[in-house]
């Protein structure tokens, strides 16, 4: 689909899914060495789940008359997670297939409805998505993610969403790469509770050395992994506000937390699914780009219920 016919640059609001990885192991008992969700692709009880958890997020989008982008639980389906988790390149490249193919089977549900929905194949980083040591340059990471978006692209996928990406350079070689296989990327960004990336550039100077080294190739920009609250913190940044125009998606962390707290958090922080929704309707009324919404880490299709109860009247 080339990039000027994706229904969610129009300006509709468009709903997405939330914390797929948090949910299962908190809420479904799932163990997922490596955070990784595809391997329950190949596990009838995993599956099921799987094919709940869409259906549930995708029905609030049916409920408030909202488009909806299904993301493939591939984030960590790349050739070194893969191989760390005993998955051959071929049997990586069929795990992103089959992915897509249960995307492609479950859209019909959004699209029945008269709705638009959007299939998009999740790409993650490379190593670590929370450090910046040790990161890839701008060639190494064009290289290291074409073979997976190839791959995405060739299954069917409308696009692909790179989630969680800490460093500048490994988010312009990812764009770099959709733009050599030629499929529509959204291109997300993760941010410290100080509103700076993890690899210590501020959101706004990302945003513009992404779009100046790429040509502006990535359909829109997305934060996710961090709180509203700390979205605030690059918003409130003394810089030009054009930058915002590129920001069309949020998938915020229900829990005000750094990053670190989370990884060695036991428990599961699952904030205040009211009070995010009313943060997400300021954060809406501030950037008017921002149209597709959704959740990451704590988050559940309770938190999205709240998103699109504060948010619809407002986008209408």
């Amino acid at each position: 689909m080339p990039r000027d016919r994706l229904p969610q640059l129009a300006g509709q609001l468009f709903l997405t899914d939330t914390g797929l990885e948090t949910d299962l192991i908190f809420h479904h008992g799932f163990d997922l060495p490596c955070f990784a969700s595809f391997p329950l692709l190949a596990d009838p009880a995993g599956r099921a789940t799987l094919e709940r958890y869409y259906r549930e997020h995708a029905a609030v989008a049916v409920e408030w008359r909202t488009g909806f982008i299904f993301e493939a639980p591939t984030w960590r389906a790349s050739r070194d997670w893969g191989a760390q988790l005993g998955y051959a390149p071929a049997a990586l490249a069929e795990v992103n297939r089959d992915a897509i193919a249960m995307m492609i089977d479950l859209r019909a549900e959004v699209t029945d409805a008269g709705l638009p929905a959007v299939v998009s194949g999740c790409v993650g980083p490379r190593s670590d998505a929370y450090q910046a040591e040790g990161a890839l340059s701008a060639a190494e990471a064009q290289e290291f993610h074409r073979e997976q978006i190839r791959t995405l692209a060739a299954a069917g996928a409308d696009m692909v969403t790179a989630l969680t990406i800490p460093t500048v350079a490994e988010a312009i070689g990812i764009v770099q790469a959709a733009a050599d296989v030629a499929v529509p990327v959204a291109m997300s960004l993760t941010i410290e509770t100080d509103g700076l990336l993890p690899d210590g550039t501020p959101l706004d100077d990302a945003v513009h050395k992404i779009d100046g080294a790429t040509d502006a190739a990535a359909a829109y920009l997305v934060v996710n992994c961090a709180h509203p609250d700390h979205l605030a913190a690059a918003l409130g940044r003394p810089a030009s506000a054009e930058w915002t125009d590129r920001l069309r998606t949020l998938r915020a962390n229900a829990s005000r937390r750094s990053h670190a707290e989370l990884d060695e958090a036991p428990d599961l922080d699952d904030g205040n699914p009211i009070e995010l929704g009313a943060q997400y309707r300021h954060l809406l009324a501030t950037l008017p780009a921002l149209t597709i919404l959704g959740g990451c880490c704590g988050t559940d299709a309770r938190h999205l219920r709240s998103i699109a109860q504060a948010c619809t009247s407002l986008a209408r």
